[in-house]
């Protein structure tokens, strides 16, 4: 199929997801990117607390408090 083809058939609102492969679907912008980071001993049994709190892993509080710094200081 076109890629006109299929743009007509998405903007008529058309499921077109049978002809995309989803295996290889990407989010831009959303790759992960490893890093170390070495936290004060204090501080990790903080965030331990604070995980074990919200029933979250600790690496996803660490993301989101991190996420929600960042999108504080972009407003």
């Amino acid at each position: 199929m076109k890629a006109k083809q299929l743009d007509r058939k998405f903007d008529a609102g058309e499921d077109i997801t049978a002809y995309l492969d989803l295996v290889k679907a990407r989010r831009p912008g959303h790759e992960l990117k490893r890093v170390n980071v070495d936290f004060p001993l204090w501080m990790i049994q903080s965030l331990d607390r604070e995980a074990e709190r919200l029933g979250v892993p600790r690496q996803s509080l660490i993301k989101v408090v991190i996420a929600q710094h960042l999108e504080k200081q972009a407003n």
